[in-house]
Order: C-alpha cells, then structure tokens, then sequence
C-alpha cells in the first residue's frame, strides 16, 4: 500500500453489530473488518480483476 487515505463512514448501531460479529475471522478492529469486506464484494462481483485487466490492456 503506497498512501493511506482515511474515510469516514456513518453506520447504524445494527450495522455495527453485525460488523462486530465478524471479528477474529476478518479483521481484530472495526477498520481491518470494513476493509476486509470491501475488498471481499470487490473481489466477488470481479471489480478488481476487470480493473487490472483494463490496466494491462486485456480488455
């Protein structure tokens, strides 16, 4: 990771809860957790892969 940007983000307390419940399997604080599961759905609906074949002039 080249630069760190901080974001604030608003979220309810159920929201933050269900966070919560994911701690020690995908992150230990609240960040890491959110980070984590961003990356994951990016991951998933093939954000990141589209982008870095785009990047390499594969698409």
């Amino acid at each position: 990771m080249a630069d760190i940007k901080r974001v604030n983000i608003s979220l309810s307390h159920e929201q933050l809860e269900i966070i919560r419940k994911f701690q020690g399997t995908m992150g230990n604080s609240d960040s890491e957790i959110i980070r984590n599961m961003v990356i994951a759905w990016l991951s998933e609906k093939s954000v990141i892969s589209t982008s870095i074949k785009q990047k390499e002039g594969w698409l």
